[in-house]
């Protein structure tokens, strides 16, 4: 049996903060019902199944790279990032590892992108489900710093409740700058007593 490790991210869309990936070696002794793509399950059962991954998975790890490393180095090359360091943080070595998508992290193992792999492989979806409730829980904590941004709602993504916060209030330290959306913002900061 090859110990194989599951990786995927979430976040790569919102206008701020993190980037998170998660990697996941499951127990085929331990087998866990209805894993699928985190984005197709309702947020009770993602947040059920996420607890079950971290009780039955034989390890797990999410890692994250922060909004400098994605406004220095881009999305991707952050997203890449956030996996190797994933994968790096496994208290077991996987012998080969699958990531969801069309794009390999540099790892000294043997890997392989899958598209929609999310929906495929039992160890991918467990990452995706472990990487989108952590983000999620993480954005619920930053809209307690900062609440007029609404990012409990729409979890940073540019949703029209987003972008009109974002005008009103200008760009925050946890904004992607290297967003359009954002850099726009930073270019025309809102002016005071901004009526629209």
């Amino acid at each position: 049996m090859t110990r194989l490790c599951g990786v995927d991210e979430a976040g790569r869309g919102p206008l701020c903060g993190p980037v998170l990936a998660a990697a996941v070696i499951l127990d085929p002794a331990r087998p866990i019902e209805g894993l699928a793509d985190s984005k197709k399950l309702s947020e009770k059962r993602r947040i059920r199944l996420a607890a079950e991954i971290r009780d039955k998975a034989l390890a797990w790890h999410v890692a994250e790279a922060s909004v400098e490393e994605i406004d220095r180095l881009n999305i991707l090359q952050a997203t890449l990032l956030a996996m190797q360091r994933a994968v790096a943080g496994l208290a077991l070595r996987p012998e080969r590892v699958v990531v969801d998508g069309n794009r390999c992290p540099q790892l000294d193992l043997p890997c392989e992108a899958i598209v929609q792999g999310d929906a495929l492989v039992a160890e991918i979806s467990a990452a995706s489900i472990l990487a989108k409730t952590m983000r999620d829980e993480l954005l619920v904590e930053l809209d307690k710093r900062y609440p007029q941004y609404g990012l409990a709602g729409h979890k940073g993504y540019p949703t029209a409740a987003h972008r009109a916060a974002l005008r009103a209030h200008g760009a925050s330290e946890i904004h992607r700058k290297s967003f359009a959306p954002v850099r726009e913002v930073i270019a025309n900061p809102p002016l005071w007593g901004d009526e629209d």
